[in-house]
């Protein structure tokens, strides 16, 4: 049965080809969309590039006929520019506010009711990022659907980076041995490029051991990781030597990290990208940017230079640089970052038109990047350079992105078969007991 979708303006900024996703039916806008849209296109972040891409779709859509009355889409189904069907009447007892939202509903309402009057009625179906929007539109008795197609996995089914495996005692003992173990014994089971193995006593012995998928080998090799500590940090659990195995082994140059608050994301991005930049000099400069997105509401503008602005969104930052380096030294933070001239910690506001070469970067707070943001990123990534993106899919304030649809998981997912990607997921919080059983509990 063919369907009419009623997009949400939240549905356009986040993906601006959601025009496109609906196969052979209906995709219908009402006219208050294009208002907010409108609203929205002399932003100079991604909602407004977003704004600014639907202006020209819709442009676009102009040459193929009148909008209002409909016109085909290449994927089949028709678009339409939905100019009637705007009456409050039915809202009014429940709604009682005409603002935009409740103007979106009016029209899928009104739509629903007209096609229950048809012999062969289609299914109207509300469109919306917005919970809220859908609750309303279910309390209307309007089916009512997130948007789905900018999804790329279910939290359930995230890519941890590792995976555990029950073996024979004699498993663990030859790979010790003979430094490897191949894959054949395992059967025809597929590992993705540098995921991790940990091997367990199927019987129920404390000996296991760790190591790494090798593709070129085809075997589970060793980990490259083998310093008891790096810059004064020492790995507290298996899925921390992990990620300094990712982060410390120059052929992989995209290093994926997430996991909650508290599990030495930063902290250990940051001492991996001293030793290599600093001690090993692989890397002409350790580059560490964030994304300048505010948890709750925005403080405005702040005085002094771009630094002085700077800094309270980069604090976080030099608070792990300053403990790793009271670790180190007991030196000052403000004395040690003079004499590191190779040492850069800026905003991503500033990383667009850049090629960065022979550099070891650290993306901060990925998990606030949106699909296009982290294109934009990893392509600036020159010749011998390395990016590490960390950051807690849990943990978003763009209020246009989720746990399945934010940059950082996009890049986890379409990376994992790549041999020059690894990806591990911290799940083991060692900030203090505190911190722990708050990433738990609340």
């Amino acid at each position: 049965m063919e369907k009419i979708y009623v997009l949400d303006t939240s549905v356009l900024l986040s993906d601006p080809n959601a025009f496109f996703s609906f196969e052979d039916n209906d995709v219908v806008i009402p006219a208050v969309v294009i208002e907010e849209v409108d609203s929205k296109k002399s932003y100079q972040d991604e909602i407004g590039r977003n704004a600014r891409r639907i202006s020209r779709i819709l442009d676009n859509f102009r040459n193929m006929g009148k909008l209002h009355e409909g016109i085909p889409l290449e994927v089949g189904g028709t678009f339409r520019v939905e100019l009637n069907h705007k009456a409050m009447t039915f809202l009014a007892d429940y709604f009682v506010e005409s603002n935009n939202d409740n103007r979106i509903l009016a029209v899928a309402k009104n739509l629903q009711l007209e096609e229950n009057q048809k012999p062969q009625p289609k299914k109207v179906i509300l469109v919306s990022r917005d919970a809220i929007m859908r609750v309303k539109a279910d309390a209307l008795g309007v089916e009512a659907q997130d948007y789905l197609s900018d999804k790329i996995v279910t939290a359930s089914d995230f890519y941890q980076g590792y995976v555990e495996k029950d073996v024979n005692p004699s498993a663990i003992d030859m790979f010790y041995m003979d430094g490897s173990l191949s894959v054949e014994y395992f059967d025809e089971e597929a590992f993705y490029p540098n995921q991790y193995v940990i091997l367990k006593d199927a019987y129920g012995s404390s000996k296991s051991a760790l190591g790494r998928y090798s593709l070129q080998k085809k075997s589970i090799v060793p980990l490259y990781f083998t310093k008891d500590t790096v810059w004064g940090i020492h790995p507290k659990n298996a899925q921390q030597k992990m990620a300094f195995d990712l982060l410390l082994n120059d052929e992989v140059s995209l290093v994926t990290i997430t996991g909650r608050a508290g599990t030495g994301k930063t902290l250990l991005a940051l001492a991996a990208g001293l030793l290599k930049t600093e001690d090993e000099k692989v890397y002409k400069k350790l580059v560490v940017a964030r994304p300048v997105v505010p948890m709750g509401r925005d403080i405005g503008f702040l005085p002094g230079d771009k630094d002085e602005k700077l800094r309270p969104w980069m604090q976080p930052i030099y608070d792990n640089l300053e403990y790793i380096f009271s670790a180190r030294s007991g030196e000052d933070i403000e004395d040690i970052m003079v004499g590191l001239k190779n040492v850069e910690v800026e905003a991503l506001t500033y990383i667009r038109g850049r090629s960065i070469a022979k550099q070891f970067i650290i993306i901060d707070e990925a998990q606030n990047l949106s699909r296009h943001e982290m294109k934009t990123i990893v392509s600036r990534v020159g010749e011998g350079s390395k990016i590490v993106l960390i950051g807690d899919p849990e943990q978003i304030d763009n209020p246009y992105l989720d746990y399945s649809s934010n940059g950082l998981s996009y890049v986890v997912e379409k990376f994992k078969d790549q041999a020059l990607a690894g990806h591990v997921n911290l799940i083991k919080g060692e900030r203090s007991p505190l911190a722990q059983l708050a990433a738990e509990l609340l």
